[in-house]
C-alpha cells in the first residue's frame, strides 16, 4: 500500500498556494543489496550475491548508455535517457561574449546547459493507466489526524 501524507503549499508566488496536496510516505529505501536479497526469496537459484552483482552492473550500464545518448528500456519498468534542463540564451552568437558553448554553467554565462537529468519514464505494466488499477491507498496516521480535526473544526463551526 502506498500510504499518503498531506502537505499545504505555502509558497504565496503559486497559484496552489494554500491548496492542500497529497504526497507518497516513502517507508525506506532499498539498496541494490536490500533489493537481491529480496529477488533471492522468489525461488530463484541465484544467491543473494550474484543478483547484486548483476543488478550492480546493470545500473553501471544504463549510467554509461544514457550518458552516450542512448535510451534504455526495461520492459514493464522503464524507459531511462538522459535530458537537460537549458539556460534560455537570446542570441547563438555575441561579439563580446562569443558563441554559446554545449557546457553546463549558470544562466549568467553562454553555457547552454543549466544541468543534466536521467528521466524514467514509465513502461508496460508500470504505465499510469495500469498503475491506477494495481495500486492500493491510505492515509498516514499523521495525515489522518489533521483530517479529522478539520472535520471537527468544521462541525463546530470553524
Amino acid at each position: 500500500m502506498l500510504e499518503l501524507n498531506i502537505y499545504r503549499n505555502t509558497n504565496d508566488q503559486s497559484e496552489a498556494y494554500n491548496k492542500y496536496y497529497p504526497r507518497v510516505d516513502y517507508k525506506e529505501e532499498m539498496s541494490i543489496a536490500d533489493l537481491a536479497k529480496h529477488m533471492a526469496e522468489h525461488n530463484t537459484p541465484f544467491s543473494a550475491g550474484t543478483i547484486a552483482g548483476i543488478l550492480t552492473d546493470a545500473a553501471y550500464c544504463i549510467r554509461e548508455q544514457t550518458l552516450n545518448g542512448k535510451t534504455v528500456k526495461i520492459d514493464n519498468l522503464a524507459i531511462f535517457k538522459c535530458t537537460v534542463e537549458g539556460n534560455g540564451q537570446n542570441a547563438l552568437y555575441s561579439k563580446t561574449k562569443g558563441a554559446i558553448r554545449a557546457a553546463i554553467g549558470e544562466k549568467t554565462t553562454t553555457c547552454a546547459v543549466k544541468s543534466v537529468k536521467l528521466l524514467a519514464q514509465a513502461t508496460g505494466d508500470y504505465r499510469k493507466h495500469a498503475l491506477n488499477g494495481d495500486v492500493v491507498l491510505g492515509w498516514t496516521k499523521a495525515a489522518n489526524d489533521l483530517i479529522e480535526a478539520a472535520k471537527e473544526a468544521a462541525n463546530q463551526g470553524g
